[in-house]
This record gives C-alpha cells, structure tokens and sequence, in this order.
C-alpha cells in the first residue's frame, strides 16, 4: 500500500457558476495535510527499498512533514532543515512525527544548502520539489480523476517550487490529456514562474515577499519551465489578500482549513467568468492542502493585508 491516500473528488455546490462545474479534488485530507505525501510518500519508499539508513529533507513546512510522517511510517529517523520563516506550527507538527528540525537561513535556497552540508552515508535526500520520483508520485492524481470518470477542461493549481505542476502535467499525458490547459498559480512576491515564463528561463526572485511561505522556492526546477513549453499553461499572479480571502471562504463552505498557498488556486478557481478559465465547462482544482495556518493566523494576515 502507498504512504498517500486515494482522497475525495467533490463536485462543489458552493461554487458552482452558470455553464461550469468546479471539482475539488481534496488532498487536504492527506494524511500530512498535502499533497505532498503523494510524491515524497513515492520517493520515501523508493530510497528505503534501496537501503536508506536516515531520510534527510530542506522545507518551509508540508515537505519536510510529508518526509517525517514517511520515516515514521517506515520507521527511519528524519531530519529537517527548515528557513527562518516557517510558521512554528509547522516546526510542531514535524516534530510531532519525530523529526529532528533545524532552522537555518531566510529563505529554503540557504536551508537547503545547509542540509547538504550534512548529508552522510546511508542517509537519503528528498527534494521538496525537483525529482522526478516526486512527479510520478504527484501524478497518481490525475491517475485517481482518470478512474473516477472525469474529465477536466482545465486543472487550476498553485506553483511554489513546480513539483506538483510537472507530476500534474507527466499524469495528464499518461492519460493522453495533452490539451487539457494547466492553469499555474502564484501568489504576488512567490510568483517565479510567471517570470520565468516571461523570461523564457528560469529566473531566481531577489527575494519572497509573499505571506504563502510554501510557494517561497526563489526559483522553480528546470522541469517545471521545460513543461511550460510542452503542455498548455496558464500562468496567473494573485495577492496575498485574495490567496487569504479564498482560504477564509473555503473554510466556510466545505469546513476545510488550508494556507494561502492553497487558497491562490482557489482565487482563480472560484472567481466567476476569471479569463484563464474561459471556455471551460468542468474545471478541476486542486486542494493542495497545508498545515502551517491556522484561523487565528489567516484573520491577523486578513486585517494586516487589508490596511496595506
């Protein structure tokens, strides 16, 4: 059995608009609370099979959980290397699996650099994002839409490092859905792939500015803009108000609690007659999930990004 669960595909009644069906594929209810554990949970076990003595990962949050609940589950020790800006609840709840954590550097780039420097024998690294055992993982997705009869028109998802873009796009064309439009979404201050889609390569962000820390990668994988250039994809840049907002509403209407970094896709998603959607009758987003707000924390992101 796979570390990831096979999670709901919910036709949404909230926010169903005229000539459009909005389907939520749920991997909020993962059993790490994203997406990730599809991916990781794939790669995890692959390098245990192989003989890894000590999983080892870089992450603002839900990888490095996705990592630590997999070493538990496949009893190895874990160790993470978080930036200075993750939220302490997600260093709580990576600990809770059992996880060592350390905190280095202002961004995932300086965490990540930190960890290599630690890497020993027998110990395995799990990317956050750029490998592609993770995209495989990522793609059994779509693979689960495939075998429940649905379609899409387009596939509404949010962008930090591009992981879950190149396993979207690797399952969509196992399925033969080569023209199914993949609509990317960052938020305003994370947004490298909207840059690099215009620069035509990938380009490296002086900085993340944006509150969703777990779309904080400075620079998307290679895979991720060689992708833009094979699949159809829609790139859109949200605030940081609108990715809150989206999480505030979601939390209303189907009593699900995500970050902002899942709540850009719902922005788009959820936004009538939104253009990067045009033409498209049944529209799948997905959920991705995360752990690292809570609503005390989305309210005080609501009323400081209100007054900005």
């Amino acid at each position: 059995m796979p570390l990831h669960i096979a999670t709901p595909l919910i036709a949404s009644s909230a926010y169903r608009q005229p000539g459009r069906e909005l389907w939520l594929k749920m991997e909020a209810l993962q059993p790490c609370g994203s997406f990730k554990m599809r991916g990781i949970g794939h790669a995890c076990e692959t390098h245990a099979a192989r003989g890894a003595r000590r999983l080892m990962s870089s992450s603002g949050g839900n990888a490095g959980l996705a990592v630590a609940y997999a070493g538990r589950m496949l009893g190895l020790p874990v160790t993470v290397v978080v930036p200075e800006t993750t939220l302490p609840r997600a260093k709580e709840l990576i600990r809770r699996e059992g996880a060592q954590v350390l905190v280095h550097g202002g961004s995932w780039m300086e965490a990540n650099a930190h960890l290599q420097s630690l890497l020993g024998e027998g110990d395995a690294f799990i990317h956050p994002f750029d490998d592609p055992l993770l995209w495989t993982g990522h793609a059994s997705l779509v693979h689960e839409v495939a075998q429940a009869g649905l379609r899409p028109d387009a596939v509404v998802l949010s962008v930090g490092g591009g992981g879950l873009l190149c396993g979207v796009i690797e399952g969509l064309h196992a399925q033969g859905w080569t023209d199914v439009p993949v609509v990317a979404v960052e938020t305003d201050g994370a947004d490298s792939l909207a840059q690099a889609m215009v620069a035509g390569h990938a380009v490296q962000l002086p900085a993340i500015t944006s509150i969703a820390t777990s779309l904080g990668a400075r620079q998307v994988c290679a895979r991720a803009v060689e992708r833009t250039h094979e699949h159809p994809v829609r790139s859109v840049v949200v605030s940081d108000l609108q990715a809150v907002q989206a999480c505030m509403d979601f939390l209303h209407e189907h009593r699900v609690l995500v970050e902002p970094a899942c709540g850009a896709a719902l922005a788009v998603a959820t936004q009538p007659g939104h253009p990067a959607l045009q033409g498209a009758t049944r529209v799948l987003v997905v959920v991705c999930g995360g752990v690292s707000a809570t609503w005390a924390q989305l309210q005080a992101w609501q009323q400081t990004l209100q007054v900005q």
